[in-house]
């Protein structure tokens, strides 16, 4: 028996019990941690330096990079601190602090998708009054709500969920601390309702973010059929359709690890799940951002091309 205030740590889920299993886990996390960084830094440079790209997409663009990079770096290196020492632990402190930030990243990113719905839906469909609606205070001002939001939206879920006494031991079925983990072990009848009432609450919230984006994009799409052009209509998809695969990956892996029926539930399929929207989605979402927005490509190009160009000049000049 223990409780939240006495327990010194938490036991996480090892991916495997073999050496050499855990040694390759750490290499493919390495792998996908650094093209998540590279990938991510390379566009938030890119955004930062080409006036191109000083635009509202591109601030968005800018925000949702921070948050793939706070995701993956809030899981990923203890994880892969565990598998390459050999142990499963992390301190009681360390497990508090991953739940908030991993909470709050993701919770901001969804939260900056929404808006990035909204502003695609104003700039497809009320064209003329897009200077007007999103304007760049108006853009700043959004972003710091979806921040803000995603703040207190994790520090209401932290609060809570650390408030209850665990009596169920200390091991968490999962690579890193979540919450649903954190309260199977959870011995209290009071606080797990009241953490359902936040869950009600969260999935409303959630829902509601849901449906204006399905509501946006139909608008949207009817508008992008009634453009007479061709190269109109694949100019407005290019816009839309990176976006919507990446609200749609999110939304999808999300929901079916915290929705799956019990029934096809297993501990090999909840890691794998759990890996696809904390690791695998964070490191891809920039080269969906980048597939088909041609000036964020044409930014990176230029940048790297300076880049070479200049590491030419500097290995000559020392020559």
């Amino acid at each position: 028996m223990s409780n939240s205030s006495s327990m010194a740590q938490f036991l996480l889920l090892a991916f495997a019990d073999r050496w050499e299993l855990q040694l390759l886990h750490f290499w493919l996390f390495l792998g996908i941690s650094l093209a998540a960084l590279l990938a991510n830094g390379l566009i938030l440079s890119a955004v930062a330096c080409d006036h191109h790209l000083h635009t509202t997409m591109g601030f968005f663009l800018l925000n949702l990079s921070l948050t793939d990079l706070g995701s993956i770096c809030t899981t990923v290196p203890k994880a892969m601190h565990n598998s390459l020492s050999d142990t499963r632990t992390i301190s009681y402190a360390g497990c508090t602090a991953q739940v908030f930030l991993f909470m709050f990243f993701m919770s901001a990113e969804y939260f900056l998708l929404t808006i990035m719905c909204y502003d695609r839906y104003v700039a497809i469909c009320k064209p003329l009054h897009y200077g007007t609606l999103l304007g760049s205070r108006a853009c700043a001002h959004m972003a710091a709500a979806a921040w803000a939001t995603g703040f207190l939206y994790s520090l209401l879920h932290t609060t809570n969920t650390f408030s209850l006494p665990l009596c169920q031991g200390n091991a968490l079925g999962q690579f890193f601390c979540e919450i649903p983990h954190i309260l199977k072990l959870s011995c209290s009848h009071s606080g797990s309702l009241r953490e359902i009432g936040l869950i009600v609450f969260s999935a409303c919230l959630i829902f509601a973010c849901f449906v204006f984006i399905v509501f946006s994009y139909v608008q949207i799409f009817r508008a992008v059929l009634r453009i007479p052009s061709e190269q109109g209509r694949h100019k407005a998809f290019s816009t839309c359709l990176p976006h919507l695969a990446v609200v749609s990956i999110v939304i999808t892996t999300a929901t079916f690890a915290y929705l799956k029926p019990p029934s096809i539930s297993s501990p090999s399929l909840d890691l794998l799940v759990s890996v696809l929207y904390s690791v695998v989605s964070p490191a891809l979402n920039p080269f969906i951002y980048s597939l088909r927005n041609q000036e964020l490509k044409d930014a990176l190009r230029k940048m790297m091309t300076g880049c070479l160009s200049g590491a030419i000049k500097c290995l000559f000049s020392g020559v």
